[in-house]
């Protein structure tokens, strides 16, 4: 078939522009793919063609908007110069107007509605980000509506998405994310120490791992931040990955006014996050709200164990006190589940990292393809 992708970001840094791609470098010699992207690390330039959209990536409204009009505009484009017609065109929610497929990884009116008010930003940055999320909720129902399918990567998102929007259940399916399982274990000669010592942590520091492209409030740093303010163990350490430079500069500020600039470290935006995870004792995310948090499943294959709220994906393959921790995204709730961490001796957390990994043994790429194969090969069948 001829699948027309739209997408702002695939690229291996993006969460959801990093399915795209595993989906693309699984199929792109049974399909014949055309991306729609502001970018595109093109695993198979031989194979699959790169349409550019000049939308700018910052902020996300701006984005949204721009996208919405130059999408459509670029694929007239390349209809006028001699693409033939695609048998399928998929997007990402409601960044594109008119999908056959549309992969949603949130539900912007649920969050908006139920969750907004406990993890919105501050400053500036609160409008911008309510903006694009009311625009997306805006947009979400007429995309739905146009859609043929609506693919989810949690039985929590596609719930969440039946109460929204009850008219879309029939066209609901289910293809939990990738996780490159073997990619993300840890390799034995691996020199954790040294990794460690880089960030200026000891092997008797206690060190958590958050991972997050940006989103920090949503994500739970905030309360996390305040509950090892109010625990004050010098053991325990928190690397953050991820996050834009003002964002880093920020939130540095903040953790100096909080007493923490000993134990927390920035790391920023890292293209290889596993040195990172690797060189840590447990990931946490305390997040208000998720539908398939990636970085979870990864650190999981990177055997560490999961500190977590129930969002959506991590409800799924979270074993309270097997695999990893549950807690409530509040000061008191973080405080009680990093104290019951630190109370575990280190051969109790390796086990429990142990178990984080078998947990996730069965996401791993080729089952993912596999759903994403026998989808495309339905749709062509009642084209």
């Amino acid at each position: 078939m001829r699948i027309a992708i739209f997408d702002y970001l695939v690229t291996e840094t993006n969460p959801v522009g990093r399915c795209h791609l595993t989906l693309l470098r699984r199929l792109c010699d049974e399909h014949e793919f055309v991306v729609f992207a502001v970018a595109f690390d093109n695993p198979r330039p031989d194979r699959i063609r790169f349409v550019r959209v000049p939308a700018p990536p910052r902020p996300l409204a701006l984005l949204f908007v721009a996208f919405h009009l130059l999408a459509p505009l670029a694929l007239l484009v390349a209809r006028l110069r001699g693409t033939p017609r695609f048998d399928c065109i998929q997007s990402v929610e409601s960044n594109f107007g008119f999908p056959g497929i549309a992969y949603a990884h949130f539900c912007h009116r649920a969050y908006l509605n139920a969750h907004w008010k406990a993890a919105r930003p501050s400053g500036l940055r609160r409008m911008a980000r309510w903006l694009d999320h009311w625009l997306h909720a805006v947009a979400e129902p007429s995309a739905f509506r146009r859609a043929k399918l609506v693919v989810v990567p949690s039985r929590g998102l596609a719930a969440e998405l039946s109460r929204q929007y009850p008219w879309v259940d029939s066209k609901l399916r289910i293809l939990a994310n990738p996780v490159d399982t073997g990619h993300f274990t840890p390799p034995a000669d691996f020199d954790r120490q040294r990794a460690r010592s880089g960030h200026g942590y000891t092997e008797d520091d206690v060190v958590l791992c958050f991972v997050a492209l940006g989103h920090f409030e949503r994500k739970g740093l905030p309360p996390l931040i305040d509950a090892m303010a109010r625990l004050a163990d010098r053991r325990l350490r928190l690397l953050v990955v991820g996050g834009t430079d003002a964002t880093v500069r920020d939130w540095t500020r903040r953790v100096a006014a909080a007493g923490l600039a000993h134990a927390v470290r920035f790391a920023g935006m890292q293209k290889d996050v596993r040195p990172c995870l690797w060189s840590a004792d447990a990931f946490v995310l305390p997040s208000f709200y998720e539908v398939y948090p990636l970085a979870g499943l990864q650190a999981a294959a990177a055997k560490l164990p999961l500190i977590v709220t129930a969002v959506y994906g991590l409800e799924e393959v979270l074993r309270d006190g097997e695999n990893g921790l549950l807690l409530e995204p509040t000061t008191d709730g973080l405080a009680r589940a990093l104290g019951r961490f630190l109370a575990l001796s280190p051969a109790e957390r390796r086990s429990m990292g142990e178990a984080a990994a078998r947990t996730v043994t069965g996401c791993g790429e080729e089952p993912f393809a596999e759903r994403w194969r026998s989808l495309y090969r339905q749709w062509g069948a009642s084209a």
